[in-house]
């Protein structure tokens, strides 16, 4: 949605950006009457942070299993929280948003796996340990049971990406990029399709694409618009 980035506190004169915080709430008297004192952006992220630590000593106590849901729900109100538009600025699909989202599907398979593997355990604990730094494992350490938990997580978070990125363009058309982005809409719905069940390889390149035409509507590099399509075929 688009809102004021400025705002004043109408009971202190205190102003602030509403982009950092994501409150009207005045930040130095708490005064909930301010108003927006700029022109409107659209603006689709929220301040988010992802703490693992609890779920990395859980890990650590052998009581994961227990706090499965626990870890789902926080990863799922992380990811809602986040855009991609800050403030009318198109931003990158960036690491911390697809760790997240992996993890997210990681846990459901994880919390309904009867005897996971050693190779499924230390793959888990590979994104508990860096999640929240969007750290995750390389593809080639990807099990092959849990191959559809990343397939499904980068689909999942291109297409949050798309959604903010064609909102943005009815700002900034560009008929290019929006048909691209067309393409891009078909492969996430495939693999959504298919719960996932692509190799990690065809789920990078997707992934990689998709950063392609961002980088083209952020920085105006054809190359990144021709590489991104290329790649999609």
């Amino acid at each position: 949605m688009k809102v004021r980035g400025q705002r004043e506190c109408q009971a202190c004169g205190h102003r602030w950006s509403y982009y950092e915080t994501g409150s009207v709430a005045c930040p130095a008297c708490e005064s909930l009457r301010s108003v927006g004192v700029d022109d409107r952006h659209l603006h689709t992220d929220t301040p988010a942070t992802l703490d693992l630590s609890p779920y990395r000593t859980a890990w650590a106590d052998d009581e994961l299993a227990g706090r499965v849901d626990d870890c789902k729900a926080d990863l799922r109100e992380y990811v809602r929280k986040r855009g991609f538009v800050d403030g009318g600025v198109l931003q990158p699909l960036d690491d911390a948003v697809l760790a997240a989202h992996e993890l997210l599907q990681v846990m459901d398979l994880y919390g309904r796996a009867r005897d996971p593997t050693d190779g499924e355990e230390r793959y888990l604990l590979a994104l508990l340990r860096g999640a929240d730094d969007g750290e995750r494992p390389p593809p080639e350490d990807v099990p092959p049971a849990w191959a559809e938990a990343r397939g499904l997580a980068y689909a999942n978070a291109v297409a949050d990406y798309r959604r903010d990125v064609v909102e943005w363009l009815d700002d900034h058309p560009d008929r290019e990029a929006r048909r691209t982005l067309g393409t891009i809409h078909e492969r996430v719905k495939r693999i959504q399709a298919l719960q996932g069940d692509v190799s990690p390889t065809e789920a990078g390149s997707l992934v990689r694409a998709t950063r392609e035409v961002g980088e083209y509507l952020m920085e105006g590099a054809e190359s990144s618009l021709a590489s991104a399509r290329e790649r999609l075929r």
